[in-house]
């Protein structure tokens, strides 16, 4: 890019550029309605009472561009005169929703030969949404865009002055030697010195240790163990922010079997039901701790609803599934059950596969720690199927505690650890090393970091975690190279052909920068950004074997799909379905506030009399429920200005043709998957993509209109 361009200016030449601006947004909330708007408040600010933008605008934000092909004394890429941001222009019809263009025009000549950055600076008192600059009139080298899409605050704020590059992606190696001062001083001041809190107006990416979660102060109740950097509670690294850690370390469609089993596998939770391989179930739980805790569950308690197979025959046709949460809640039940506001179990339950393909619940265990010690093991309840009678509303007692294990596991592990936090040190590192390229109950820390213990980074790629939870098999003669056990999984058959078109278009754009193993080897920003991953990031976890040692190009292609995998279309599967099936909260209730009655306590007779009742006062009371549904609703929203899954907000993000190409190319294939999806949802053979309560599994379609849509896979996992 930056080759041969000798005598392209002619001295005092003026290059043309556009800045483009966006208006303030933060969820479509208290939003300033356009840069006018911005500006608007900005003249208040400084008290003139100047009417015209192009007046107010002459002193307020400068540029200056940097050579990336003349260096001055000090090596450093020459510097350009300061310039002003000019007049707004009104016919650019590319501009986006609240985005405005200005003009602007530079001095530059033929002794700085080539801009590859610019520095910035804001005089007014607001922050400025920077979105791009594009110089237009550059001689023999057309247009160069700068793609920023960053936060610009008041310049007294920053230490140095604020730095963008050119759209050109090039490894270290290839840096132009007058750029490289500047990138190093850039990754610096992203990676911060690890002290003071963070302001509002840092872009520093640094670690620590959950350590701020608690209020200890409030009450014993209120404390938090610390998460990370210990044998007891690991967990992956939060990005810094320097606060003070804790002072102390149908509308019956509902009740069916059906949609029961069916939103294991097409619900907001469908990554976690398994094959069934052994019975009884076991535990994998410290037995010289817990006692014996493998399953209390019988052959005789599956036959009778077994349609004529035995469990033997049932298990090696592989048609019994297990949605197991005893491991996980049974270690913290006995500290759980002392509250008096929340009675819960540790539950398995046993599913059958139909012959029509959908799934039907066989068996529920509910258990708790035994009231004498807790070693001497699990004192459990085998719960079976009922449709009339008292045993009715047990069964639909048994199916609510078992829901309300899945949403904790859900929010604490699916949700939380399984995308949030895990990918919080990618981002950090990220940005520290590659320029350009909720929380709540009182154990749901604990709970939380116990999973993190289990957490293999390579299992998160959707193919493996698959094979590794039984649900598929590796066979050559199927798309994506596996066979799926239940061949209608909403979630397996959409998410396989999205993790096929991300790992397509990561390997195409992989091979346009590295063409060997060596390369990889070779690339010092990469090699320290994936020891900061794996050092410092998920520290506690460092020393696992399973880490990829980035020594190949295959280990750079799965890892980047993983990671892409991860923040994109795991993580809408797993948050974009909260208001669709939690916002209906006897279908998915948070919490147990009692256990199933006792024949002969007052509590069975009110079961007996009154089922709505007794139902109603086991799951989440109304005023806990209303704010779930405040929070979930929050979290299932799309924004305005939302930017999804092969799509880019620029279509100026990079220089490089080829590499805009393959993105096109992985935007088409998602539209097609998109078309696919919806096809599927129409087919009528196809039972578990709606089920009895006619809701569609459409969270892994790309795309996305504003707003509660229950579809979209943002490339953000802000929310």
């Amino acid at each position: 890019m930056y080759s041969g361009v000798k005598g392209l200016f002619n001295r005092s030449q003026k290059v043309k550029g556009t800045v483009v601006l966006m208006r303030k947004n933060v969820l479509d909330i208290n939003s300033i309605t356009s840069v006018r708007g911005l500006i608007g408040t900005g003249i208040n600010i400084i008290g003139s009472t100047i009417d015209g933008l192009t007046s107010f605008l002459g002193r307020s934000v400068c540029l200056q561009l940097i050579s990336a092909t003349k260096a001055d004394g000090n090596g450093n890429g020459v510097v350009g005169k300061k310039t002003y941001l000019e007049g707004i222009i009104t016919s650019i019809p590319t501009l986006g929703a609240g985005q405005s263009a200005f003009t602007i025009h530079f001095e530059w000549d033929a002794d700085m030969g080539i801009p590859g950055a610019f520095l910035i600076k804001n005089y007014m008192q607001v922050e400025l949404f920077l979105v791009s600059l594009t110089l237009e009139d550059i001689p023999n080298q057309g247009s160069m865009h700068f793609v920023c899409n960053s936060w610009v605050y008041n310049s007294k704020v920053y230490e140095k002055d604020r730095i963008f590059f050119a759209s050109e992606t090039y490894v270290p190696s290839e840096t132009p030697g007058p750029l490289v001062t500047y990138r190093e001083a850039e990754l610096q001041a992203l990676r911060g010195n690890g002290t003071g809190k963070r302001k509002e107006w840092d872009r520093v990416y640094d670690y620590d240790v959950y350590n701020d979660l608690g209020n200890p102060d409030s009450g014993e109740n209120f404390a938090r163990p610390v998460l990370g950097g210990s044998l007891t509670h690991p967990y992956p690294r939060r990005g810094r922010t320097g606060r003070k850690p804790t002072k102390k370390v149908s509308k019956s469609a509902w009740m069916t079997d059906e949609e029961f089993a069916r939103e294991m596998i097409a619900g907001v939770n469908p990554c976690v039901i398994r094959r069934l391989q052994e019975f009884p179930p076991q535990s994998k739980l410290d037995p010289s701790v817990y006692g014996d805790q493998t399953s209390k569950m019988t052959i005789d308690h599956l036959e009778i609803n077994l349609e004529g197979l035995t469990v033997d025959k049932a298990i090696k046709d592989q048609r019994l599934f297990i949605l197991d949460h005893h491991d996980t809640f049974m270690p913290f039940l006995r500290r759980i059950d002392e509250s008096k506001s929340s009675k819960a179990y540790a539950t398995r339950t046993i599913l059958f596969l139909k012959d029509d393909g959908t799934l039907k619940p066989l068996a529920i265990e509910l258990s708790l720690p035994h009231p004498g010690q807790q070693q001497l093991g699990a004192y459990s309840k085998v719960i079976l199927p009922a449709n009339q009678g008292v045993e009715s509303t047990i069964w639909l007692l048994a199916k609510a505690h078992v829901i309300v294990n899945d949403s904790c596991y859900h929010q604490l592990i699916s949700h939380w650890l399984n995308t949030h936090a895990v990918i919080e040190p990618f981002v950090i590192a990220t940005n520290r090393n590659l320029k350009k390229t909720f929380l709540g109950g009182k154990y749901a820390v604990e709970i939380s970091s116990s999973g993190y213990k289990n957490w293999v980074f390579l299992d998160q790629a959707l193919p493996a975690d698959l094979i590794k939870r039984g649900m598929a098999i590796e066979d050559s003669s199927c798309p994506n190279g596996l066979r799926l056990v239940i061949e209608d999984y909403p979630y397996a058959v959409d998410g396989l052909e999205i993790w096929d078109a991300i790992k397509t278009w990561v390997q195409e754009y992989v091979s346009l920068y590295y063409a060997t193993n060596d390369a990889i080897k070779k690339d010092h920003e990469l090699q320290a950004w994936w020891k900061e991953v794996v050092e410092k990031g998920h520290g506690d976890l460092k020393d696992k074997p399973w880490w990829p040692k980035m020594q190949t190009l295959q280990e750079l292609i799965q890892s980047c799909s993983t990671i892409i995998w991860i923040a994109s279309a795991l993580h809408a599967a797993v948050n974009f379905g909260q208001y669709p099936y939690g916002g209906f909260i006897l279908n998915r209730p948070t919490l147990s506030r009692r256990w199933i009655p006792e024949e002969g306590t007052p509590e069975y007779d009110e079961m007996t009399k009154n089922p709505q009742k007794a139902y109603l006062r086991t799951i989440t009371p109304k005023f806990q429920a209303l704010v779930d549904l405040s929070v979930i609703e929050i979290l299932s929203r799309h924004a305005s200005d939302e930017v999804y899954l092969g799509q880019r907000d620029n279509p100026n993000w990079t220089s490089n043709p080829k590499a805009i190409e393959a993105f096109k190319k992985f935007g088409k294939k998602l539209a097609e998957i998109e078309t696919k999806i919806s096809e599927r949802n129409h087919d009528p053979n196809l039972r578990n993509r709606t089920g009895p309560a006619q809701l569609p599994y459409t969270v892994l379609l790309p795309t996305s209109e504003t707003g509660l849509t229950f579809r979209g896979i943002p490339n953000s996992i802000s929310i």
